[in-house]
């Protein structure tokens, strides 16, 4: 799950993948092809052909999750397909899953202040 504060990186497959593979050909997938450790708490999120479908994949420390969602209309706005992985902000990451031009998010970054006032 994408949970608020998570530090983890979100990475964008941009190669489309076999939508009809599941969590753990994902996973293999996740350690193989694109050389990350699937059990490490980085969230992957995976394309289909068309461009309709995504599958995110995490492991959340007790077990796999997949998450699986078909735009009803339209497609997700998705990277430029080539091998390998982007990564993205937890704000973007959102906004691909909500069917959003996730590209004209712009995450600010922030410098933790140096004491409580």
């Amino acid at each position: 799950m994408i949970v608020a504060g998570q530090r983890l990186p979100i990475l964008i497959a941009t190669k489309p993948v076999d939508f009809r593979c599941g969590p753990q050909a994902l996973a293999l997938m996740v350690q193989t092809e694109l050389k990350l450790d699937p059990h490490s708490g980085v969230t992957v999120v995976f394309r289909s052909k068309r461009g309709d479908r995504l599958k995110i994949l995490v492991w959340d420390g007790t077990g796999m999750v997949m998450i699986y969602k078909v735009l009803e209309q339209g497609s997700f706005a998705w990277p430029k397909v080539q091998d390998g992985v982007m990564r993205v902000s937890r704000a973007q990451a959102e906004a691909l899953f909500e069917g959003l031009d996730w590209r004209r998010t712009v995450a600010r970054r922030v410098q933790a202040p140096t004491a409580a006032g």
